[in-house]
């Protein structure tokens, strides 16, 4: 079995070893993404290095712990959050002699057989990893093709590095990596998330500081990295898509390829649960995670989790879905006083100023709070992505052309990181859980990207018609879930009366004037607030991490080709949930 990992990264380079017990305390703040064991390991081959990781065994395995280093490649050492999916078919195919059951080995592996760019290439993976080669006197940077797994860097002028799975902060400037800014006395210096398909290459000097050499794209949507795998009979084995394929065989690709997405994510000895808003998305990703499970002979029946008020729209889909694969079922109930009881800890935590994100947060910290309290579930799986992926959202109906659609959904796909992706990381990670993303699997974007792209739009005013015909007629869920229409997650948690939106806003609207709001777009030019909702979600933005808005949210989430000043669904005209 492999020893998967979540954790928390951190490190420091170019700051005098004997002074990091002054920054160390900054490591610690990251400690909920690693709650099981901890280390802080000054690299000794080379001069004012320190590397730091939190640790959460998925499977316990005394190999698992980081720095990770190996008697094969003893210059070269790591530290890595991630899942390296085909680690095993890595081993065999290159006759990698492992020497420990860690996934993440593959990686150091890969790096002293090939090099750097020879490793991107062949990772099916999900990852942020930093790795020091303390012989060529270079430090390597890089983060998975969609940013599944978070990663941000400080630089300065003067050569100090600092990364870190999260940013954090606090009124006292004393948390993670922006602490660093004053401790440090930087001047001169930039923080930000580091960018999805990216490697960033750094020389080593003298003193232990770096010099950057080079940050590059390894990963474009639109062009495979991964060898093809074989699809249907019938079809090549390649991403060009040929038009005389029977519809037939695109849909069995689509089931397999998704399939083949959930059953990798299953590598763990810690129980397995899923997320189910009992919309398309989540309910696939279940009903195939139960199916899987069973056929594999779990020990432990899949725990599915909703979130919402009682008989809001998700709680009863997603009653019925987990009726009818057979899953064990959890409804996590909460209040408004529930919701606004636990909002400034949601901004705190998601490290983003964003309207939709943070809205669409708030259940999931409350249900990731519940199943880490009140279950022994600690791998979960659920459906983002898909959105993204397969035109989901509705207003991809309003999309001018094929072409038009088809580049939306690179555009979110790329920045998905800042929003959807990131939601699902921070929610869950606050709570010690790790999130699997099925419909971000590699193989399956690619494949589903390459289809013509007419074949990709809503068809009939239904969007995701394509992924939804893929299962149509195979019993895996109910029709009426199956072609269930299109409901925002943070208005299908509450009523149809009255969305979350609304609770939250009756809750800011006394708290400021129409004057403040005014004034508001002076104080915050970049993505200035255009209601009291979005001005106090960056008052408790700013807050915490003042000063970043631009880096860490460049934009507010908008549908694109309709005219609305609100980015809930309830909004569109297209609307039809119930």
């Amino acid at each position: 079995m492999a020893c998967v990992i979540m954790c928390g990264i951190w490190a420091l380079f170019g700051v005098d070893v004997h002074s990091i017990s002054k920054y160390d305390k900054t490591f610690s703040k990251i400690q909920h993404r690693g709650p099981d064991a901890w280390r802080l390991e000054y690299d000794l081959k080379v001069k004012n290095i320190c590397l730091g990781f939190h640790r959460l065994a998925i499977i316990d395995s005394l190999y698992g712990m980081q720095p990770m280093k190996l008697h094969k490649f003893p210059f070269v050492s790591m530290i890595c959050n991630g899942e390296i999916f085909n680690w095993k078919q890595l081993g065999e195919k290159h006759g990698f002699n492992y020497e420990t059951q860690c996934d993440v080995e593959s990686v150091l592996q890969l790096y002293g057989s090939f090099g750097i760019e020879e490793t991107l290439k062949q990772l099916d993976a999900e990852y942020a990893f930093c790795l020091i080669d303390s012989l060529k006197k270079k430090v390597f940077i890089a983060r998975d093709p969609y940013g599944v797994r978070p990663l941000f860097y400080l630089s300065s002028s003067n050569g100090i590095l600092g990364v870190s799975s999260e940013a954090k902060d606090s009124e006292r400037r004393n948390e993670c990596l922006t602490c660093l800014i004053d401790e440090l006395g930087l001047t001169e210096w930039e923080m930000k998330p580091f960018p999805p398909g990216h490697i960033a290459e750094y020389s080593i000097l003298s003193d232990g500081k770096l010099e950057l050499i080079s940050l590059n794209r390894f990963f474009k949507i639109e062009e495979p990295i991964l060898p093809p795998v074989p699809l249907e009979e019938g079809t090549l084995n390649n991403f060009i898509f040929n038009f005389r394929l029977a519809k037939e065989n695109v849909h069995a690709n689509i089931r397999n390829l998704l399939t083949q997405a959930v059953e990798k994510r299953m590598m763990s000895n810690r129980r397995i649960g899923c997320l189910l808003s009992g919309g398309l998305d989540s309910s696939l990703i279940a009903a195939i995670l139960v199916k899987l499970s069973k056929e594999k002979g779990l020990p432990y029946p899949i725990q599915t989790f909703s979130v919402g008020m009682a008989d809001s729209p998700d709680i009863l889909a997603a009653r019925q879905v987990a009726k009818h694969i057979g899953s064990e079922h959890h409804e996590v109930l909460f209040t408004a006083e529930d919701v606004l009881s636990v909002l400034d800890k949601v901004i705190y935590t998601l490290e983003t100023a964003d309207i939709t994100t943070i809205r669409a947060s708030c259940g999931m910290y409350l249900v990731s709070r519940y199943i880490s309290q009140n279950t022994d579930t600690v791998v979960l799986c659920s459906g983002e992505g898909a959105d993204e992926v397969a035109q989901g959202y509705i207003y991809f109906r309003d999309a001018p052309t094929p072409d038009h659609a088809h580049n939306e959904s690179l555009r979110l796909l790329g920045d998905i990181f800042m929003y959807d992706g990131l939601r699902a990381d921070r929610t869950t990670a606050a709570h010690g859980l790790e999130l699997r993303v099925p419909f971000l699997d590699l193989r399956f974007t690619q494949y589903f990207l390459s289809l013509p792209k007419a074949m990709r739009q809503p068809q009939n005013q239904i969007e995701k018609h394509l992924l939804r015909s893929a299962f149509d007629g195979t019993g895996l869920l109910p029709n009426e879930v199956l072609w269930r229409h299109k409901e925002a997650f943070s208005d299908g948690v509450t009523t149809v009366k009255k969305s979350l939106f609304n609770i939250i806003q009756e809750w800011i609207d006394p708290k400021y004037t129409e004057e403040d709001l005014k004034l508001a777009t002076v104080k915050y030019q970049h993505c200035p607030p255009n209601s009291k909702e979005s001005l106090y979600y960056r008052d408790m933005f700013e807050k915490h991490y003042e000063g970043l808005s631009s880096k860490f949210m460049p934009y507010f989430w908008m549908p694109m080709w309709t005219q609305v000043k609100d980015p809930s669904a309830r909004f569109i005209q297209h609307y039809a949930a119930k």
